[in-house]
Parts: C-alpha cells; sequence; structure tokens
C-alpha cells in the first residue's frame, strides 16, 4: 500500500506539483488558487492565519519544536496507529485500513485538481515562491513567515531529499489533519483510559495549531481534509461491506465434483 500510494504521489508531484516548475517559472496557478482561498476565508472572517502565527514567532525553540513535529509525527503516530490496530483488532482493521486508503487517495487527486501555494510562500522570493506575484497584482505582504527557513527543523524544502520527495503546492486538502484525525479515531476504540483518551483529543488538535503556526496551511485546508477524513470512512466502510458479502457468495458456493 505504501509503495503503491508513494508510487501515485510521485507521478503528482512530478507532473503537477512543484518538481514540475522548471527554471524561472512562475507558478500562477498555484498563487491564483491561494489568492481564492484568502479572499474566500476573508469573506468568511477567518483568514486570521498570519496574526496567530505572529504570536508565536518571538519563541525560537518553541518554532522549531513544530518545525519538528510537523515533518514527524504525521508519519510516526499513523504507523504506530496502523500497527496497533492490525494488532489488537483485526475485526475492524480492514474497514479503517480502507478508510486510510481512500482518504490518501482522495487527497493525492486533490493536489493536481487545486494546486495552492501555502501561506509560508506567498511572500516568498525563492523559485517555489510568489512575492514577484504578489507585487505585480498589487498583494503586498501578507505577513507570513516560513518558519523552516528562519528557525530551522529537521529538513530543508528547497534542497536534498525534502525538495526531492515534496510537493510544496500540496496543500488542499490537509493531509496532516485528515491523518491526525484518522489516528484519533483508530486509537479511540483501543484505548480505556481516559486520560490516554485525551491526549488522543488534543493530537488533531495540535496538529492544526502546528500547520497553521508553521504558515504551511490556511485554515480551510484543514476543512478540506476533515471533508476528505468523512468520505474515505464511509467509502472504506462501502468496501469492507461488499468485500464481506462478496466472501459470503464465496464460502456458500459448493465445490464442484469432478
Amino acid at each position: 500500500m505504501i509503495a503503491a500510494f508513494y508510487a501515485l504521489y510521485s507521478l503528482v508531484r512530478n507532473q503537477f506539483g512543484s518538481a514540475r516548475l522548471s527554471e524561472g517559472e512562475e507558478p500562477v496557478h498555484a498563487f491564483d488558487n491561494a489568492i481564492r482561498v484568502i479572499d474566500l476565508e476573508k469573506a468568511l472572517h477567518i483568514f486570521h492565519e498570519a496574526t496567530f502565527q505572529g504570536w508565536f514567532l518571538p519563541y525560537h525553540h518553541f518554532i522549531q519544536f513544530w518545525n519538528t513535529f510537523y515533518g514527524t509525527a504525521h508519519f510516526i503516530v499513523t504507523i504506530v496507529a496502523f500497527v496497533w490496530l492490525f494488532r489488537r483488532r483485526r475485526d475492524i482493521f480492514p474497514t479503517w485500513r480502507n478508510a486510510l486508503g481512500f482518504i490518501t487517495g482522495l487527497a493525492i487527486v486533490g493536489f493536481p485538481l487545486f494546486p495552492l501555494m501555502p501561506p509560508r510562500l506567498v511572500n516568498d522570493t525563492g523559485r517555489y515562491g510568489g512575492d514577484r506575484l504578489a507585487q505585480e497584482q498589487g498583494h503586498g505582504d501578507f505577513g507570513f513567515v516560513d518558519t523552516l527557513a528562519v528557525d530551522g527543523g529537521p529538513w530543508n524544502f528547497d534542497s536534498g531529499a525534502g525538495a526531492k520527495v515534496s510537493n510544496q503546492y500540496a496543500a488542499m486538502p490537509s493531509l496532516h489533519i485528515a491523518w491526525s484525525s484518522w489516528c484519533a479515531l483508530v486509537m479511540w476504540r483501543l484505548a480505556k483510559r481516559k486520560w490516554v483518551r485525551a491526549l488522543l483529543i488534543i493530537y488533531p488538535v495540535s496538529t492544526l495549531f502546528c500547520i497553521v503556526v508553521t504558515a504551511n496551511h490556511y485554515f480551510l485546508d484543514a476543512v478540506g481534509g476533515l471533508v476528505i477524513l468523512v468520505s474515505g470512512i464511509g467509502l472504506g466502510a462501502l468496501l469492507n461491506e461488499w468485500n464481506d458479502r462478496r466472501l459470503v457468495r464465496h464460502a456458500n458456493v459448493e465445490p464442484v465434483t469432478p
């Protein structure tokens, strides 16, 4: 499953994502979509990500922690939840495994359909940034800071492995929110102690805090993540029900006597 999804993600990244951007080419589509999201958030009175981020920018080590959290917990916690579910609840494992597959697949489809420049790049002057477009269109400075570039973290989007494996315009929907919420729902069924369940609620909330304070996502990206979460769970359950009926029909077929 991992190999298949990574191959599909790589195809999307190379054909539609930031990796396809040639030297000197402007990321017009991703930038225009960012403006659309910003305008919609303004209409909904929720465009406060830059203000929220600004409250925490003076705390260098605090921001470094969230930069690390963004690049590690997303994978580690999901793998732990996946393995834990397989070992402890094989009766419901197929449904939730299917759900995770559909969630990831829906996100991979969403990335090329709506390539979106994240907040940290809208005024960035680098190859993947939209500063020239922002100035050209009269938008000015939105006030976002690329915390990974300023405060540092475990990797770099602009060079090395980070640049090779990442699609910097894969912001909508937020897979971080979808996966973290999936983990909380899965592990809730396994946890019995109240304090553990309290931590499970905190995890997706912390992820929301993380993606906003590091300027990797807009609030609407998180909404998109919840949409694919619900859709993925529904599709996962339907697939499991269909497979159960198929297995029952197969078991009831009498063997043909030669």
